[in-house]
């Protein structure tokens, strides 16, 4: 049964009850692992993900005997569990679409993290993903960010991450189709939409993947909405980290 992607009327809200420019309700911890050396758990809606973060380590050595490289390798992992989508699906390591998140996070990370501090070394990732409803590799860059941040490692900003729509599908046709922030699922799966993620306060895109066709004239209002959101996301994320530099703070001084 197709979604019903109409608004209702009166006041012009969409299915979960949401105007077109507002955020799901987003929760996220740190420190949630203590074995790990960076950890985060986040809840974007219904969408939930675990990340932690192992390293730098030492790298293993290349097949001719010489270092990996002179800078820092960041390696990314994501499991998805299979009572997390509504098919029960359990997807391999060979999943394409994985393995394109996996090199997406992994790009954006090797740009933005100080990898030349830590030579020959390894940063490990490991995404665990709890359930399924929507923006999930926003969520995964969301939670990627957040425990490198614990774990210690330098960065030059957030990376932060959003979805954004559009209010017709590309069958459709509609040039005039308005723009909508953080799809969920049901909304990704009949409507044309695309990640971005920024990195910190301003609109410098370091993240952009579109999974769905739309037409070139809605793209433009969709990164608009999309760069808004990520604004948004980045100040919840600041209250998360700084929240537990104050609580580490009062331990160490009480």
């Amino acid at each position: 049964m197709p979604l019903d992607t109409s608004s209702y009327s009166l006041a012009l809200l969409r299915l979960d009850g949401r105007r077109w420019n507002e955020l799901r309700r987003m929760h996220a911890q740190i420190s949630t692992q203590a074995a790990a050396d960076g950890s985060s758990y986040l809840e974007m809606g219904n969408t939930k993900v675990i990340c932690t973060v192992a390293g730098p380590v030492e790298g293993r050595k290349a097949a001719g005997g010489g270092a990996s490289g002179g800078e820092a390798q960041v390696q990314v992992e994501i499991g998805i569990a299979g009572f997390s989508g509504v098919d029960r699906k359990r997807r391999g390591r060979g999943d394409k679409r994985t393995s394109e998140m996996q090199t997406t996070i992994s790009n954006a990370f090797s740009s933005t993290l100080f990898t030349h501090i830590y030579p020959h070394s390894l940063i490990s990732i490991n995404l665990h993903v709890l359930s399924q409803d929507g923006s999930l590799l926003a969520a995964c860059l969301n939670a990627t960010t957040l425990a490198l941040i614990d774990a210690g490692i330098p960065m030059s900003d957030y990376i932060v991450s959003c979805t954004a729509g559009s209010t017709s599908s590309y069958s459709g046709n509609d040039e005039s189709a308005d723009p909508l922030l953080d799809l969920s699922g049901l909304e990704e799966q009949e409507l044309p939409f695309l990640t971005v993620g920024t990195l910190g306060a301003g609109e410098k895109v370091s993240v952009m993947v579109m999974e769905t066709r739309v037409q070139i004239g809605r793209l433009e209002g969709m990164l608009a909405v999309a760069v808004d959101g990520c604004k948004q996301v980045r100040e919840i994320l600041d209250q998360v980290v700084r929240r537990q530099g104050k609580r580490i703070l009062q331990i160490t001084t009480g």
